[in-house]
């Protein structure tokens, strides 16, 4: 699949990118997706959260009332989780959410991503370009230029380009990152990908190696 190469004026260059069929167009793989994108959540997760069971709870341990005989539930001491501010019965303890993918699944996962981003023609390949300096206004036109005002676009670079980052950080549903750290929750997360015309053989590199 070829695809015109724009400048960062919108302007059509002449030139014409080359999307490799073995990673823009492949037949997709729905459960993948779904494993990639499950597992970069669970990787966004603290799971710091914690509650306090009877043993935590502080309080003294002296029954307060007879086993039997009260007409309600049986109960210990006033850490009891069946009274208000006792301990809670298997409450949330810290864990590490996050669980492994074989490397084959994530690189299948990322290519049909890709691929139903080529279908949709939802991406534009971009001339190389940098920023002297940080300047959101030049980034706005650079957006204007194509035409991605008020939608959620994602700009990959061939590296990290702290200027250009800098320029996008403030500018809502707009996203900059590298082709290395490409991931497939980011891919299907933007209405738009645009893609340098080096991150193109970055991607190509990391994908069908």
């Amino acid at each position: 699949m070829e695809v015109s190469v724009l400048n960062i004026k919108g302007e059509d260059t002449g030139r014409k990118a080359l999307l490799n069929d073995a990673v823009y167009n492949i037949e997709p793989n729905d459960h993948v997706i779904y494993l990639a994108v499950k597992q970069y959540m669970a990787n966004q997760r603290q799971g710091t959260a914690k509650a306090k069971e009877r043993s935590e709870v502080s309080g003294s341990t002296r029954k307060l009332g007879r086993q039997k005989g009260g007409g309600g539930a049986r109960r210990g001491d006033i850490n009891s989780p069946v009274l208000v501010g006792g301990g809670r019965v298997f409450g949330p303890k810290p864990r590490d959410y996050s669980f492994k993918l074989n490397k084959k699944v994530k690189v299948l996962a990322r290519k049909s991503a890709l691929s139903y981003k080529a279908k949709e023609n939802a991406i534009l390949v971009l001339e190389d370009f940098t920023m002297e300096a940080p300047k959101t206004k030049e980034f706005v036109e650079i957006l204007n230029n194509l035409k991605l005002s008020g939608r959620k676009a994602l700009f990959v670079l061939p590296g990290l380009d702290k200027n250009v980052y800098l320029s996008a950080r403030n500018i809502q549903r707009v996203g900059v990152m590298s082709a290395a750290e490409l991931n497939t929750y980011k891919v299907l997360d933007a209405d738009v990908m645009v893609v340098t015309e080096n991150s193109l053989k970055i991607v190509d590199e990391i994908l069908t190696k």
